[in-house]
């Protein structure tokens, strides 16, 4: 095996033996399979597209492909074994309809040609080389493909989120496809690809722009609200992931069961929707980020219900409290399929809870959060005021995931020294590290201002962008905003090439720089975006709040 797309990758080089996330040899190489499999899909299904007998199926695969390749989705090879074959028969449909048609297909390359069909042959092909992600033996144009495949799988998670509530978008499907053929084309140089990331950075725009529409369309728009973090005397349901979808259908189905409902993780955002406050069982959150969930899930006693990505494979001793569903699978796990009209039974879930204990209590009190770009907009006379009167000197978006790491106790550190006169915003598992802390507030400001999870990382662009307008710059670069980003997994990735988009300077990006980028690239990238790494606290945020951009105070008349 050979995999370097998570930020925790073995030595900061790459996974050679079993990954550091957990999945062995067998599962990694299936997992590769499936995105050469996608690749020869998204070939031919271009050109389908081209010349107008594509279909909706074939997008929902490849869309739902990606997502299942994110780090700690889906632990099952025999759902990989089954998806790669059900990839295969959907490829070869498409080459039919083209001939069909009328039409030649004139790629035939491995990609589009290569079949097999039992497990053993399809474990054959998955440790091939031609398969593994060091095929590309040009250490620039494998770390400018990866760097799109990447972005595209971060991307296909947001998409397939979207079209859980129905919203969908042709123009992000075709352009994810061209993209996936484009980077199987020898003959693409290093320029080219440069400017292919930048062209999916774009479209990560459009993407997050369509889940944030989705959400704030379904559930109303998110607001400032004081969320418990504490348990109650009835047994619960755990809910991790990101699915909002999952957590409405789930909230209307325990409905009067006596069965509470707690969010976990990325799953905290749910709490600040007006959509979700009605109902009382909804009790709010508990425990920490993605990888406490060993320790967290052994002491919540009841059912948990996985709806996306950040799986740790699960100890023994809840294994069986464990269900998944959309993307994840893990083997001798339970799986809520979605039924032919599109929603799911969650009833196994609500009558295995009735059968466990209340949650073992972790912690008291509330955290704040649910300052979506809606909110901030509502509260942004009284920031500008604030800067106005030199109360607040500095926006720091801290943003991201968190990991296992011990170096990650910097953003705790980071934020815990950071001036009183400074503002956090923040999305994403990494508040963890600093969102409990008592930061204070400035002015009634709350220091550390929540948009939500990792998927509403949208929220933060547009805060920066209402901003700039209320200070009439030209540039979010003349704000005095600083980015300090943690990242892990391949969400991360569309939501850094979206920023370098946007024309965002100057990002910082730890605990360490991804061991996919190239020395090469890395220096483009510092060279052209001005992007950095981290060092220690001290001098990251001397560095920070001596950068030299400041309001200048005509803009504040």
């Amino acid at each position: 095996m050979f995999c370097f797309q998570c930020q925790e990758t073995s030595k900061g080089t790459g996974c050679t033996v079993v990954g550091v996330c957990g999945k062995k040899d067998d599962l990694a190489n299936m997992q590769d399979l499936l995105i050469y499999t996608i690749k020869g899909l998204a070939i031919v299904n271009t050109m389908a597209r081209e010349i107008g007998i594509n279909q909706k199926k074939t997008d929902q695969f490849i869309i739902n492909g990606l997502f299942m390749t994110i780090t700690n989705a889906n632990w099952d090879k025999n759902e990989f074994f089954n998806t790669v074959r059900e990839g295969l028969k959907l490829r070869e449909e498409i080459k039919a309809a083209i001939r069909n048609a009328g039409y030649t297909l004139d790629n035939n390359s491995d990609f589009v040609t290569w079949y097999r069909e039992t497990n053993y042959e399809l474990e054959m092909k998955s440790a091939s080389q031609e398969v593994s992600i060091l095929a590309t033996r040009d250490e620039d144009i494998r770390s400018l493909r990866e760097l799109v495949t990447y972005g595209l799988k971060g991307m296909a998670a947001y998409l397939e989120h979207a079209a859980n509530l129905s919203y969908e978008n042709e123009e992000l499907n075709a352009f994810m496809q061209k993209a996936l053929a484009k980077i199987t084309d020898d003959s693409v140089s290093m320029e080219q690809l440069i400017e292919l990331s930048m062209e999916c950075g774009k479209y990560g725009v459009h993407a997050m722009e369509l889940l944030d529409t989705a959400n704030t369309s379904t559930y109303g728009h998110p607001e400032m609200t004081k969320v418990n973090i504490g348990v109650r005397q009835n047994p619960g349901i755990l809910v991790s992931g990101h699915d909002l979808k999952d957590m409405e259908e789930l909230l209307k189905q325990t409905e009067g069961t006596g069965v509470d409902v707690y969010t976990h993780s990325e799953m905290l955002p749910a709490h600040y929707y007006p959509a979700f406050k009605k109902y009382d069982h909804f009790v709010g959150n508990y425990g920490n980020a993605w990888w406490e969930q060993t320790r967290e899930f052994e002491s919540f006693n009841g059912p948990i219900l996985m709806t996306t990505n950040c799986i740790v494979p699960p100890r023994e001793s809840y294994k069986g409290r464990m269900y998944t569903t959309g993307a994840t699978a893990v083997q001798d796990v339970t799986y809520i399929p979605k039924n032919e009209d599109g929603t799911k039974d969650f009833s196994v879930i609500i009558e295995h809870a009735k059968k466990c204990q209340p949650p073992v209590e972790i912690e008291k009190g509330e955290i704040v959060g649910g300052f979506a770009h809606n909110q901030v907009a509502q509260v942004a006379d009284q920031v500008v005021e604030a800067v106005k009167k030199g109360d607040i000197k500095r926006f720091f978006v801290m943003a991201g995931c968190d990991g296992r790491h011990k170096s990650r106790t910097y953003y705790k550190e980071f934020a815990e020294e950071l001036p009183k006169d400074t503002i956090i915003l923040t999305a994403g598992c990494a508040k963890y590290r600093y969102n409990k802390l008592d930061l204070g507030d400035i002015n009634g400001i709350p220091r550390v201002l929540d948009a939500g999870q990792c998927n509403d990382s949208y929220s933060l662009v547009m805060t920066a962008l209402k901003l700039k307008d209320a200070f009439g710059l030209e540039s979010v670069n003349e704000l005095p905003l600083s980015y300090n980003i943690a990242w892990y997994e391949q969400k991360a990735v569309i939501v850094f090439l979206a920023l370098l988009y946007l024309g965002v300077k100057n990002i910082h990006v730890g605990p360490t720089l991804p061991a996919f980028l190239s020395p090469n690239v890395t220096n483009f990238l510092i060279e052209n975006f001005g992007v950095g790494g981290i060092s220690n606290t001290k001098e990251d945020i001397e560095m920070f709040m001596n950068s030299g951009i400041e309001i200048q105070e005509s803009a504040l008349v």
